[in-house]
C-alpha cells in the first residue's frame, strides 16, 4: 500500500495566507509592507496570539483578585456569575 502525500497548492496557500492576514487587527496588519511574505506574517500572527494570551492571562488574573474580595452573595458578584454564565 502507498501513501500519498497530499500537498497543498500556491493557490491554497495564498487564499489561507489572505485570511490569516485579515484576522489581525488594521494596527498590526501596517506593520506588515505591500510586500509582506508569509514568514513575516506567521511571525506577525504569533506575536499577536501571545500578546492575546497575555492579556487573557492578565485579565484572568484581574477577575480572580476582584472575585475573591467581592462578597459572593453581593449583587456585584451575580452579576460577574451571569456574565461568565456559571
Amino acid at each position: 500500500m502507498s501513501t500519498q502525500k497530499s500537498r497543498i497548492s500556491d493557490e491554497e496557500i495564498n487564499e489561507l495566507i489572505s485570511k490569516l492576514q485579515s484576522l489581525l487587527p488594521e494596527s498590526r496588519r501596517r506593520n506588515l509592507s505591500r510586500a509582506w511574505s508569509a514568514s513575516k506574517l506567521l511571525k506577525e500572527t504569533c506575536s499577536y496570539v501571545k500578546s492575546l494570551h497575555r492579556e487573557v492571562d492578565d485579565l484572568s488574573g484581574r477577575l480572580s483578585h476582584l472575585t475573591s474580595t467581592l462578597d459572593p452573595d453581593s449583587p456585584q458578584a451575580e452579576i460577574i456569575r451571569s456574565i461568565l454564565g456559571s
